[in-house]
């Protein structure tokens, strides 16, 4: 059915291409024999319909008019077309370095549909003049985190146009209450995921923290305007953290919970009962309960009154969930990669118009370089020419696309409409435009660089696609790790050494270390320095919100090669590492890809069991802390047993 449908939907695309005057209906109807499976004209009717929303949706522009104005409104008389001039990317030419950087911003995206969203522009470019040879020079590599509940429905209602309602729990109050939202805009800062635009039941603008959201966003019928003077990246930058309108007083043991004492703005104000007592402003009650619970008794919060009561209730529910019970856990096999779906119709519809301009810029491309380019199998590229060459008006002169094969080498003829790649649609170009965006302005890149020039020019080439980039924004540092990124790209660039002063949570010190650099990248919104360390003489990753000061040497990084682990894993196991099981709920499920589990296994009521391998467990009791009964430690038992143990010295402080 699925293929069926590609084959109607390509053979409509190239009707509608092949003629300024356009067809009726019943001319395409009769052209495209597909048409005449639907049962009723009725279900033919609605067929059409649901295929010209489609192609619109994909950024195919679909032109409806009449010969007649007196007859405007007459569906029967109407006629479609596709406009060449809207339907092509317009050539655009890139430098090197510009074409490095889109590369870069095409890698940024975590989420898959986006990411290939990405993959699929960039290719277009490259078909159009994008050099595709050669890594990114640039020295970092971002990553734009997309994991926040319900990311994916409000994405697609602010790239459409199309309000929702959803619950929401207030972070001031801690009610539940529905919302009712037309969505301008969406960005991230400071980790977390804001969508932006008039709430309707209050009648005024308003944000919303996606972390807060309580119930799937519905897509609501009807559109609407965005105001003309909107952009996401200004509504981001007035969330300024300097007014975080709470004060925290918390009982430190002394020389412990450097993370605590290392926030922005906290102050020692003195001591009392052999504890220092530290001060600091925050914003939300409920991350601020949970950074402070994860040190267990080495920290207690003394004011304000719910702020004591958050971390208590975190305590407590850690506590009552890791006495267990605890379910039997079978381990079966290693965790299973996500499931590759079979290509829906549209899918498959993009890679054949992409496909295409490609065959006939390369005549005899071969098989297996032409899979690897387009991110498919041989057997799925050869269904893919099946099908091109079945397409095509059985009733037009010479019609149907030709396709032959000279051993493995493809050629493709009679497809001269579909020659040129067909324009970015919108999560295409916004991919791109968002990455770029995010990219030139991260600390200590050159405001005139390859990332700046590549997005002006992309802008301008996607034409109304390219709207999208003003409705959504990301900002990837915050004030307190931008100069640290700043100076690890100094030190990059330069070949030089690094001296760093670093917190290391798990043992709570601060540690001094000489590093050789690598390059400085960004997972989940954290940003880690991956870098030989001398002491160690292995390959690091530091966190650069840990680092409390680097400092550049002239001392040049040693040559010759270095053992460089592949990918952007935090974690990587190693021989000595010990098998830990947790039994996650659903809020914490995040904890079994943080962590890269080993195996993983469903449980019931909707839990997730994961064993994970770690080098020292002295920082799981705080984890387990932290999540509030969301997180246990089932194995070993003498690792839970000290979980509980650590809770009940926890709950102590909150008599």
């Amino acid at each position: 059915m699925s293929a069926k449908r590609t084959e109607r939907l390509l053979t409509l695309v190239m009707l509608l291409l092949s003629t300024q005057r356009g067809y009726t209906k019943e001319e395409l109807f009769r052209e495209i024999e597909l048409y005449a499976g639907a049962p009723t004209p009725s279900a033919r009717e609605k067929l059409f319909d649901r295929d010209k929303a489609m192609l619109r949706e994909q950024g195919i522009p679909v032109q409806s008019f009449s010969d007649d104005p007196a007859f405007d409104h007459d569906n029967s008389i109407r006629r479609y077309r596709i406009d060449a001039a809207e339907y092509r990317l317009p050539a655009v030419t890139f430098s090197a370095e510009e074409s490095a950087a889109l590369t870069l911003a095409a890698g940024m995206w975590d989420v898959a549909t986006l990411d290939s969203a990405a993959a699929r522009a960039l290719r277009k470019l490259q078909d159009r003049g994008a050099a595709d040879d050669g890594p990114a020079p640039l020295p970092v590599e971002p990553r734009i985190r997309t994991n926040e509940p319900h990311w994916d429905e409000v994405w697609r209602a602010t790239t459409s146009r199309r309000p929702i309602s959803f619950g929401y729990r207030a972070a001031s109050t801690g009610r539940e209450e529905p919302r009712t939202l037309q969505p301008w805009g969406m960005g991230s800062r400071y980790g977390h995921w804001y969508v932006v635009g008039l709430d309707l039941d209050r009648g005024e603008e308003r944000y919303f923290r996606l972390s807060r959201i309580t119930t799937a966003p519905k897509l609501l019928e009807g559109t609407y305007e965005v105001p003309e003077n909107f952009a996401m990246l200004d509504s981001l930058d007035s969330l300024d953290r300097a007014g975080d309108p709470f004060e925290a007083v918390v009982a430190v043991q002394p020389d412990t919970c450097h993370l605590l004492r290392t926030r922005r703005g906290a102050v020692l104000d003195g001591a009392d009962g052999g504890r220092d007592m530290l001060r600091f402003p925050y914003g939300d009650p409920g991350d601020t309960a949970a950074d402070i619970a994860a040190f267990g008794p080495r920290a207690r919060a003394v004011a304000p009154a719910d702020l004591v009561d958050q971390v208590r209730d975190r305590l407590i529910r850690a506590a009552a969930a890791q006495e267990g019970p605890f379910p039997v856990v079978e381990f079966t096999g290693p965790a299973p990669r996500p499931v590759r779906r079979k290509a829906s119709a549209d899918t498959r519809l993009r890679r054949l118009l992409d496909l295409v301009p490609y065959l006939l810029d390369h005549p005899g491309a071969d098989m297996e370089e032409t899979a690897r380019r387009f991110g498919v199998t041989r057997d799925q590229l050869a269904a893919d020419l099946e099908l091109l060459f079945v397409s095509g008006p059985r009733y037009y002169p010479d019609g149907l696309i030709e396709v032959s094969l000279d051993g493995d080498r493809i050629f493709l003829s009679n497809a001269d409409n579909l020659a040129a790649p067909v324009r970015l649609n919108l999560d295409e170009a916004c991919t791109l435009i968002v990455g770029l965006d995010t990219l030139r302005r991260l600390p200590g890149l050159d405001p005139g660089s390859a990332a700046a020039s590549a997005h002006a020019k992309l802008t301008e080439a996607a034409g109304d696609a390219g709207r999208a980039g003003k409705a959504i924004a990301t900002t990837l540092t915050d004030d307190a790790v931008g100069p640290t990124l700043e100076t690890l790209q100094t030190a990059l660039r330069d070949r030089v050494q690094l001296e760093l002063t670093y917190l290391v949570p798990a043992r709570d010190e601060v540690t001094y270390r000489t590093v050789e650099p690598i390059r400085a990248f960004s997972r989940d919104d954290v940003w880690y320095l991956q870098a030989w360390c001398i002491g160690a003489e292995a390959v690091r990753n530091f966190r650069l919100d840990r680092i409390q000061d680097a400092r550049v040497t002239t001392v040049p990084v040693q040559a010759g090669p270095r053992p460089v682990p592949v990918g952007d894993a935090v974690f990587r196991p190693a021989a000595g590492d010990e098998l830990v099981t947790f039994i996650l709920q659903d809020p914490a499920r995040w904890v079994a890809e943080h962590y890269d589990a080993a195996r993983t296994v469903e449980l019931p009521e909707g839990r997730l069991a994961a064993e994970i391998r770690v080098a020292t467990t002295s920082w799981i009791p705080g984890l387990v802390g932290r999540l509030g009964g969301d997180a246990m430690v089932s194995a070993p038992e003498d690792l839970s047993r000290e979980c509980s143990a650590w809770l009940s010295a926890a709950r102590l402080n909150y008599p």
